[in-house]
């Protein structure tokens, strides 16, 4: 690996990025800028941001890793990733736009007329978004120490660096067009040595030992239904709760324009998974050797040196390098835009002076965290962060959205026992391990019974408190109304 083309990648990613960063700063003026970039983002152009910001280390380098790892049992990851946002498509996207809010505290508040609703919102949209940023750094900490040898710290701060002061310097406005960016640069990446891979490979015959290399326990049939169909709950569901997914709804148009966005996205990160699943089967045929925990995130990586010699390798491996730190950086920065939002909201009175303080804050906090801790496994730390997301937040702005009777009280029960359950199993399964005997499934993929407990408390509470906010019927109304069509003029459509 050629450490000169490694940072020259990492340098230029981070040059162009800064620059598409200052350009936002041109054009971004207003409060609105900032938090929801005057709502007028186009589905191609949202659809790519979004795509950049959800397309994260975990996926990038977490998704072939895993699939040299365990084999189809991988797979069920990016079905859930891509199946959360049919979820989104169908019960979310829509009425969250027509809503108004700039984000989900301020969707709670304006549902439920609650200011304790809002703060607990708050706490766990910032636990949320901050998990989510870790596993970025940690990321961006094992890459640049691959490929240049250099101390994992300065991948992490580097990172950290950037990213606040992207978003400090143009907000949402400023933070949708790197996205973008990242976005196809992320798939392209990916996509030039997959293509060089199968021109490399064609016709050839790779000497594996099919028990070795795709052995039956890591089939299909050595599925266990429990942790495949709770994880998969979790990774449907869990969309839904992120925070920096469902800010970006905030920026489209009209409702109408966020469920095309959505549709947008469904088909450039299947695309995406595609590709990042291709790899993962060439590491398993041609690479066994480095199917191991710590190494295997690597892969991506590592792979186009051994099999493409040469400059031509060496290359391929700095345009992987550009695409990984491409993920760290369009990951942390949407969700760094979406936490800053939230604190400078509920903080400071929501101006422009305080966005940019809190996306500093919002950045520090998890490379803090990150510095202090050890990398785990990409994949599983970013499923962790969805399961929690689902479990704390999904049943209440579903319910928020379409369940009338749902009352403030119900909405904090259901998120307190949603997220304290799941913390305590997710904990409890890393204290415990296989050590927790039959036990160990049901802490170790916990949403299949926090996510239902969430959701029966957040309901039973409800309808035992009855006391609906007065203004229930007219904010249902404006969620599930269609907008006017923009030529006529009418409000509702901008």
């Amino acid at each position: 690996m050629n450490p000169i083309l490694a940072v020259g990648a990492i340098a230029l990613v981070l040059v162009v990025t800064s620059l598409i960063g200052v350009y936002g700063l041109r054009i971004s003026r207003t409060t609105s800028d900032f938090f929801v970039a005057s709502r007028t983002v186009r589905p191609i152009w949202n659809a790519s941001a979004i795509s950049g910001e959800y397309l994260s280390a975990g996926t990038f380098l977490g998704l072939s890793g895993l699939v040299l790892l365990s084999g189809s049992d991988a797979f069920w990851f990016p079905i859930g990733y891509a199946a959360g946002y049919l979820l989104v498509l169908m019960f979310v996207a829509a009425p969250l736009r027509r809503s108004g809010a700039y984000t989900i505290p301020d969707f709670i508040h304006a549902r439920l007329d609650s200011i304790v609703a809002r703060r607990i919102t708050s706490a766990l949209v910032l636990v949320i978004g901050w998990l989510y940023i870790v596993p970025q750094l940690h990321g961006a900490a094992l890459a640049v120490n691959v490929v240049a040898d250099i101390p994992p710290w300065v991948g992490a701060v580097v990172v950290a660096v950037v990213v606040s002061g992207s978003v400090a310097a143009g907000g949402m406005r400023s933070i949708t067009f790197v996205q973008a960016f990242l976005f196809w640069l992320k798939l392209g990446a990916l996509l030039v040595p997959v293509i060089f891979f199968v021109i490399t490979l064609g016709g050839y015959e790779p000497r594996i030992d099919p028990e070795l290399v795709f052995p039956a326990e890591h089939g299909p049939s050595g599925l266990d239904a429990y942790t495949t169909a709770s994880l998969l709950l979790a990774l449907l569901c869990g969309t839904i709760g992120l925070p920096h997914v469902l800010v970006r709804f905030y920026t489209s148009p009209t409702g109408s324009s966020a469920r095309w966005t959505t549709v947008i996205v469904i088909a450039m990160i299947s695309a995406f998974y595609m590709v990042s699943g291709t790899i993962g089967l060439v590491a398993r045929a041609t690479a066994p050797d480095l199917a191991r925990p710590g190494i295997a995130d690597t892969v991506a990586l590592l792979l186009p040196s051994r099999l493409i010699p040469g400059i031509a390798g060496e290359l391929l491996t700095a345009l992987v390098i550009a695409g990984a730190l491409a993920a760290f950086l369009g990951t942390s920065s949407g969700l760094v835009v979406s936490l800053s939002s939230v604190v400078s909201q509920d903080l400071f009175h929501g101006t422009v002076r305080s966005f940019r303080w809190a996306a500093v804050v919002c950045a520090a906090v998890p490379l803090g965290f990150a510095l202090a801790t050890v990398p785990q496994g990409l994949v599983t730390s970013v499923a962790n962060v969805f399961v929690f997301a689902a479990s704390a937040l999904s049943p209440v702005i579903v319910l928020g959205i379409w369940w009338r009777p749902l009352t403030a009280r119900g909405a904090i029960a259901g998120m307190l026992v949603g997220s304290v359950l799941c913390a305590a199993a997710l904990i409890a399964s890393s204290v415990f391990g296989p050590q927790a005997g039959p036990a160990a499934a049901l802490l170790a993929q916990p949403g299949a019974w926090t996510i239902p407990a969430a959701a029966l408390t957040t309901i039973a509470v409800s309808l035992l408190d009855r006391r609906t906010p007065l203004n229930t019927d007219r904010m249902l109304s404006r969620l599930h109304t269609p907008e006017l069509p923009r030529a006529s003029g009418s409000p509702g459509a901008s």
